[in-house]
């Protein structure tokens, strides 16, 4: 399976001729940071190479909603590659996490696609798993207690970002209880009451800002 990495991208554009002058830029968000607003022109494709993503939709009354948590090797910012027209920002693309991203310009992105399948079945791998984690992020926030939505995020962090350990799934992110309030439309007084109250249970544990799910099938059982 073709890994989405710098080194990847790069040797894709280099095969097919795009040249040293349209070679993709590697840049860097920290934490917090947006990548692109709504409205704005979809000018670019996006490679995530380190780090977490959060893609959300603000809504008149100002209410923020998180649709997906992307990952390394997800790609982003194609809604003109899909509908074949220029369009604008659909989501608000913000850095979850301190990320490191491929940029590329979508005009390059269409010749390789045409060129070269390799790349052509890594966005398919991307997408693919973009619209599952949407999916599960609009099962987590039809849940109305918060309990319950925090609980079924855990469960999606294990399943994406989760290395299985002794003690458990370790999320490899950093997470602080605001960035968690933000990504489940909760505050971070209610997100630090909780996950203590799954601390307490026995459910989880917390070191250096990384949550360890000692059980997510007990989890997942005793709040489903």
């Amino acid at each position: 399976m073709l890994t989405l990495s710098e080194q990847a991208i790069s040797n894709v554009f280099r095969q097919i001729g795009v040249g040293n002058n349209y070679a993709p830029s590697v840049i860097s968000f920290e934490r917090g940071k947006t990548i692109f607003f709504p409205g704005d022109p979809a000018e670019r494709v996006y490679f995530l190479t380190k780090g977490a993503v959060k893609l959300s939709r603000v809504y008149e009354a100002g209410e923020e909603i998180t649709v997906a948590l992307l990952r390394e090797n997800s790609v982003f910012g194609v809604l003109s590659l899909i509908t074949g027209q220029k369009a604008d920002r659909f989501y608000h693309a913000v850095a979850f996490t301190p990320v490191e991203l491929i940029s590329v310009p979508i005009e390059q992105v269409e010749k390789a696609l045409n060129l070269n399948p390799e790349l052509a079945m890594l966005m398919l791998q991307g997408l693919s798993s973009r619209i599952l984690q949407t999916e599960m992020m609009i099962e987590t926030l039809a849940h109305r207690d918060m309990g319950s939505r925090l609980v079924s995020f855990l469960l999606i962090l294990c399943r994406d970002f989760g290395v299985p350990g002794q003690d458990g799934v370790t999320v490899d992110l950093k997470l602080s209880h605001q960035a968690i309030a933000e990504a489940i439309g909760s505050t971070r007084v209610t997100v630090t009451r909780l996950l203590g109250d799954l601390r307490d249970q026995k459910m989880i544990s917390i070191h250096k800002k990384k949550i360890t799910v000692h059980n997510p099938a007990t989890l997942s059982e005793q709040f489903a």
